[in-house]
């Protein structure tokens, strides 16, 4: 790895885990209650009072931004598992299923995969209405498929690996052969897919919260807090910009790390 890609490694961890002690124990950062509003404080610019300044409401803008961590972090690493799960699951099953099976299953997620992550997500979330399960339920749906063409390609090849068909000759069980010898193959690749996948959920989270489609005033998450400074971001620009930044300092981190650990897995070293 060169030593320009390792520091961006590192610098990426450190803070990809401090977003994760945020998100976890937001009690020790914030300054202010989130929720508590202060009309006579509306929309005052950053200070030491208020490292972020204040929203329309008074609100203290950094403490909002330290409690929406947990939840849109959270929003984006839940529908990844689900996706991971489920992929994994689907796309092992599709890999050893028979050909007819296979091809009415890839088919369908082909079809999928033809519609951008973000438009099926917003169909979905439309259809079952507003609210932080729902929008992890839809970042879940358009993600899956991925997983199950991953899943199903590992699969196919693993099971074909000479260590599997050694296995099968000594004795071992095809069920054990397939849960030992394939499974940890194909979940190292569905590992490496799901650390970028994780900024992805994400932005698209934040996406669809922005639309006013995920969780509802006055609860502090990312997307909510961005739409709600759209207005005044002429006159108070920091009301968007830090819930904005605290998005993309989120995303190219878990960006950077997924693919060093992807170019890892394929063997690069630059």
């Amino acid at each position: 790895m060169s030593a320009s890609r390792r520091i961006g490694m590192i610098v990426a961890l450190v803070v990809l885990a401090a977003i994760a002690a945020v998100a976890v124990a937001p009690q020790l950062f914030a300054t202010h209650d989130p929720l508590q509003t202060d009309v006579r404080a509306a929309l005052l610019p950053p200070s030491a009072e208020h490292f972020f300044g204040t929203d329309q409401s008074g609100r203290d803008v950094f403490s909002r931004v330290v409690y929406g961590t947990g939840r849109s972090v959270g929003i984006g690493v839940l529908a990844t598992a689900l996706a991971f799960a489920v992929g994994l699951t689907a796309g092992a099953l599709s890999g050893v299923a028979p050909r007819v099976v296979d091809a009415v299953a890839m088919r369908a997620t082909d079809i999928l995969l033809a519609f951008p992550e973000f438009l099926i997500a917003l169909v979905v979330v439309a259809v079952l209405g507003p609210g932080p399960v729902n929008v992890a339920i839809a970042v879940t749906i358009a993600a899956v498929p991925i997983y199950i063409r991953l899943a199903r390609v590992q699969t196919r090849s693993l099971r074909l690996a000479e260590h599997v068909e050694a296995a099968r000759i000594l004795g071992v069980s095809a069920p054990v052969a397939f849960t030992r010898h394939v499974v940890p193959g194909v979940v190292g690749a569905l590992s490496v897919l799901a650390t970028i996948g994780i900024g992805s959920s994400i932005l698209a989270a934040a996406g669809l919260s922005f639309l006013g489609l995920g969780p509802t005033e006055p609860s502090p998450e990312w997307g909510l807090m961005l739409a709600g400074g759209r207005n005044v971001i002429g006159q108070a620009w920091w009301v968007s910009a830090f819930p904005g930044a605290a998005i993309t300092l989120t995303v190219i981190a878990a960006t950077i790390v997924g693919r060093v650990l992807r170019a890892r897995a394929e063997g690069r070293t630059r």
